[in-house]
């Protein structure tokens, strides 16, 4: 999701909206679905904004210790994917494709590199495949 602040051209008025992305944003400006809520103007364009950073102050300690629990559990799935599964680097989406069609080939766990678009594509197919969180062994 991100959040843009958009100014009405006709009447001055600035809102927030949340898009699924970028490009859903442009879609729907190029689809005459964005409008001001105040004068209903379709005349709506994106404004500068500042990013939306969050310094440690903003965290509490129990906040800290839930993203530090989490990041443990996601090292610990890690070590468990690494250790049961087969890596098959960029071509994951064509291994999967071909343990899942080709009958003769011995079904097994693999993991690998795959765009959102070609997991995306898998499941389409029918082939069960999930994206999981990858965080480096250096990340603190």
């Amino acid at each position: 999701m991100i959040k843009y602040k958009l100014i009405c051209k006709d009447c001055n008025n600035i809102f927030d909206s949340w898009f699924s992305n970028s490009k859903e944003y442009e879609k729907l400006k190029k689809r005459k679905y964005l409008n001001c809520h105040i004068c209903d103007s379709q005349k709506i364009e994106k404004t500068l904004m500042a990013p939306n950073v969050l310094s440690s102050s903003d965290f509490n300690s129990k906040d800290i210790n839930k993203i530090k629990g989490i990041k443990s559990k996601l090292r610990e799935f890690k070590k468990f994917i690494k250790d049961n599964f087969k890596y098959v680097g960029d071509n994951f989406a064509h291994e999967a494709r071909s343990i899942h069609y080709d009958q003769k080939k011995k079904k097994k766990a693999i993991y690998g590199k795959a765009s959102r678009e070609e997991i995306e594509d898998l499941k389409q197919e029918g082939i069960n495949a999930e994206e999981f969180p990858w965080i480096e062994d250096k990340e603190n």
